[in-house]
């Protein structure tokens, strides 16, 4: 299997409970820009048992919890495609307005060169994942 995702490249892996690991994508024109993988190969949320996919969307709504917290952006963008690479996985942007895709999509045309925002703190964000999730649990 020829899977980027199974390979484990080189990645920022901010979190990772064995199950599930959240990763910095590396784009200066978005920072903050994370993607959520679920460590096994799977292509589809029906894939998962239902516990486990309970699991990756806490996850998902804790990294966005925690880039809230951490960035402020005017808004976040949720994805999950798999069209290019068929390995289950959440893209999770911070955006703001005068990002050089706002309104349209993160790989959409760029509408004008953009503002360079702060991507967050490693181990802050680890730390807010956690505390997202922590917070979660005990609703």
């Amino acid at each position: 299997m020829d899977c980027p995702l199974c390979a484990l490249p080189p990645e920022q892996i901010v979190w990772d409970d064995g199950r599930c690991r959240v990763i910095r994508v590396d784009d200066d024109a978005h920072p903050g820009f994370c993607r959520v993988v679920w460590n096994e190969h799977v292509a589809e949320m029906t894939d998962l048992a239902a516990l486990d996919r309970r699991h990756l969307f806490d996850v998902v709504m804790a990294t966005e919890s925690a880039l809230r917290t951490l960035l402020s952006p005017d808004k976040i963008n949720l994805a999950s495609f798999g069209n290019m690479v068929p390995h289950l996985h959440w893209h999770v942007i911070p955006r703001y307005r005068d990002d050089r895709h706002f309104p349209e999509s993160v790989w959409g045309a760029a509408q004008r060169e953009g503002r360079a925002h702060p991507a967050a703190d490693p181990l802050l964000l680890a730390r807010a994942i956690d505390a997202a999730l922590n917070a979660a649990a005990a609703d």
